[in-house]
């Protein structure tokens, strides 16, 4: 997972969280989130439907949608794309050149389960807004 996508679930988080709108400014202090990376994660967040922005002096960011429709997947796809375990080798649009390419489908695999794990937690739940069934 990389730093933008830790941040970004951060980001999601504390929206939970305070379930209200919040600045930019706030969050990057509660978060330890550099002002500018911030931004650019929030642009993306509003982007993918997750949160939405308010502008003006009394603007701000808040969850698009309830907690318990946004998956850990989710946001992580928000800010990095298709999620992908260990390399490109397990995406069916990439083609290694390889005539029997037996990593290929593990990797794949793999990375499937690992999306369904991800879908298996929305924010409710990591919040500890609901429990896991």
């Amino acid at each position: 997972m990389t730093l933008e996508a830790d941040y970004a679930v951060r980001v999601v988080e504390y929206l939970t969280e305070n379930n209200s709108k919040v600045d930019a400014k706030t969050i990057s202090a509660n978060t330890e989130i550099p002002p500018r990376f911030l931004l650019k994660i929030l642009r993306k967040l509003v982007e993918s439907g997750i949160a939405c922005s308010f502008k003006g002096a009394k603007g701000g960011y808040k969850l698009a949608k309830p907690p318990k429709e946004i998956t850990l997947r989710q946001v992580i796809e928000a800010v990095d794309g298709t999620y992908m375990m260990f390399s490109k080798c397990g995406s069916s649009a990439y083609n290694c050149g390889r005539t029997s390419c037996h990593l290929h489908s593990i990797y794949s695999q793999i990375s499937s389960e690992v999306r369904q794990k991800l879908d298996s937690y929305n924010f409710a739940i990591l919040c500890g807004l609901e429990e896991n069934s």
